[in-house]
């Protein structure tokens, strides 16, 4: 497909560091601005994006196909590129694209809407190895819509933008499979209850 970041080992990279390390790859001012600049061009073809973003997806990495109950026998591209659905789950991936560039201001903001999305990617089965890939293919859809005013730098700072959010995800996503295993215990296990009967 001609994206240079489509390798598997650039989208590991997405991935590679550590929720620890989520603070010390948050974008830097200037990255900041650009990320700001670009997305003003990207907003205009949102639901584009969004559905390349995925076609690039299932088409790269199959095994995705297999959190999306409605997609997981579509073999046929065309398909995906037309469906409701998968243009529906583009725009709400989109819109939290839209929210965390809005937020980038509002670390608070920003931190928990990414926590609270990994919580829900929880419910629905979608584990973290997944959330990195998004990103690559978010910059591979959006460098042929920003033509020129596409850089080295302006895709270091989209990168270091989507692995401090997909590390906020994860962490998220933790937090709530170890809280749904708490909630498992009986509370004879629950390691914080302690038996207050004489």
């Amino acid at each position: 497909m001609g994206c240079a970041i489509s390798g598997l080992a650039a989208k590991a990279e997405f991935g590679e560091r550590t929720t620890e390390d989520a603070a010390a790859v948050f974008p830097s001012e200037d990255q900041i601005q650009m990320i700001k600049e670009s997305w003003k061009v990207i907003r205009d073809d949102i639901a584009k994006v969004g559905i390349i973003m995925f076609v690039r997806l299932f088409e790269t990495h199959p095994e995705c196909k297999d959190v999306f109950f409605l997609f997981r026998d579509v073999e046929d591209l065309e398909r995906l590129r037309t469906s409701r659905e998968l243009r529906a789950h583009g725009l709400r991936v989109m819109s939290f694209i839209e929210k965390s560039v809005a937020r980038l201001d509002q670390l608070e903001r920003l931190e928990a809407l990414a926590l609270e999305l990994g919580k829900s990617h929880y419910h629905y089965n979608a584990p973290p190895k997944y959330y990195s890939y998004v990103g690559a293919e978010f910059i591979c859809a959006v460098q042929p819509i920003l033509k020129e005013r596409w850089t080295a730098e302006l895709e270091e700072a989209w990168k270091t933008m989507f692995q401090y959010l997909t590390g906020l995800m994860k962490q998220g996503y933790e937090e709530e499979s170890n809280r749904q295993r708490h909630l498992a215990l009986s509370p004879k296990e629950r390691p914080d209850k302690r038996n207050t009967a004489l």
